[in-house]
């Protein structure tokens, strides 16, 4: 009964506190990421205060929020939405895993921690965070511009087919095993697109119902079963729900959505403080240097990789530098496959890492997306206006009459 009431009152003073962060971080309108994160610091290993109790359910909570993100975001889009974007944007999404993949890969060979870290800090830096993206995207305005589709595909698709590799290689199997395992994933992800986009409809009409309750109960069930059986063949609980979201489609996309937003936002705070539950606030300050130096790199590679995207979708100048600067955030998927390596313990030092990268990222995030466009009209205008006073210097015809140069200026001689 002890233990009972000492669960009850430490659970309900972490949700109480969590809101409180997120009210505190609506009033200055930034992402609550950090906030959750640094309260997930402050109560775990090496914490203020570290929790005991209520850990346990703290971890299952966490589970069910990455399955809750995965989920949420496969239905914001339909089979056929995600089929037409591949064959329009795979091009963008090669470019922009090259650039942002390598430097994390690059870093985690430099700093001696291996092929298998290199990989899942390459995930940790190719993608950017849709929930904070959209966030800002909402705050500034700018949900119906063009260049926002090609933002927020160029991101979402990564995930299935990024998260069934690294759940292989980070479960240990042999070379074998993991291309069997990789293969059945993308098989099963091509299948369930094809039966999206054929039998889409009959699946969302299973699922329907007009009482809030009932399909609320029924997508939750059949998301937690399809990710539990994801999770059994060493595929990924996260694919299994995002593969959920897909095949749901119309108005039950739109009403599961609206009734499962509470959900995914409480479950997915849980998740960020579960995170930084495990990691030791003083592992931090010694990856601090590496982490300041991939932010500054990763910054400039995504604001390229949205410049070129856009550029390529046919958007006007503005949009581009908007759409690149809009890409730089990271956030909960950075965390989620972060936590899947510490999890697997594979790299000590990984976990902090990530941490730090995403807390700086997640702030300056916001601010790319405001001034990055902004900045970068200045700058072209003024060059622009350069090369204007340059030309029409060199066209301007010499005035007759007697002159005389002083300094390096001409003076036009007066009679």
């Amino acid at each position: 009964m002890h233990s009972s009431a000492v669960f009850l009152i430490e659970f309900g003073c972490l949700i109480l506190g969590l809101g409180l962060l997120g009210r505190l971080a609506g009033r200055f309108r930034f992402s609550p990421i950090p906030l959750y994160l640094l309260a997930g610091l402050a109560f775990g290993e090496g914490g203020l205060l570290p929790l005991g109790a209520s850990e346990d359910f703290v971890a299952v909570g966490a589970e069910i929020g990455v399955i809750l993100l995965l989920l949420m975001l496969g239905l914001e889009y339909t089979a056929a939405d995600l089929v037409s974007n591949l064959r329009t944007h795979y091009t963008a999404g090669i470019v922009d895993a090259v650039l942002n993949a390598l430097p994390g890969a690059a870093l985690a060979l430099l700093l001696g921690w291996g092929p298998v870290a290199a990989v899942v800090l390459a995930g940790v830096t190719w993608v950017s965070s849709s929930g904070v993206i959209a966030k800002v995207l909402g705050e500034l305005g700018r949900l119906g511009n063009r260049e926002t589709p090609a933002i927020l595909v160029l991101e979402d698709l990564s995930m299935a087919v990024y998260l069934p590799i690294v759940t292989a290689l980070l479960a240990g199997v042999s070379f074998a095993a993991g291309a069997l395992t990789l293969a059945i994933a993308l098989g099963v992800a091509a299948l369930v697109l094809v039966l999206a986009v054929r039998f889409g409809r009959h699946v969302s009409r299973f699922v329907s119902s007009d009482d809030p309750e009932k399909l609320l109960l029924v997508v939750l069930g059949v998301t937690l079963v399809v990710a539990g059986v994801a999770q059994q063949l060493q595929v990924s609980a996260a694919v299994g729900a995002f593969l959920v979201g897909i095949a749901l489609s119309g108005e039950v996309a739109e009403g599961a959505s609206n009734l499962l937003a509470p959900l995914r936002d409480l479950f997915a705070a849980v998740f960020f403080v579960f995170f930084g539950l495990h990691t030791d606030p003083a592992s931090i300050p010694p990856v601090l240097l590496p982490a300041l130096a991939l932010a500054a790199v990763t910054t400039a590679t995504k604001i390229a990789t949205g410049y070129w995207a856009a550029r390529r979708a046919g958007i006007g100048p503005k949009g581009r530098w908007r759409a690149g600067g809009t890409l730089v955030a990271r956030g909960e998927f950075s965390i989620v496959i972060a936590g899947l390596a510490v999890t697997a313990g594979i790299e000590p030092s990984l976990g902090p890492l990530a941490t730090a990268y995403v807390l700086i990222l997640v702030l300056l995030g916001p601010l790319t997306a405001r001034w990055t466009e902004p900045l970068a009209t200045r700058l072209t205008g003024r060059r622009a206006r350069r090369r204007r006073v340059k030309a029409a210097g060199s066209a301007a015809p010499v005035p007759s009459g007697d002159h005389e140069t002083i300094e390096g200026q001409d003076t036009v001689g007066r009679p």
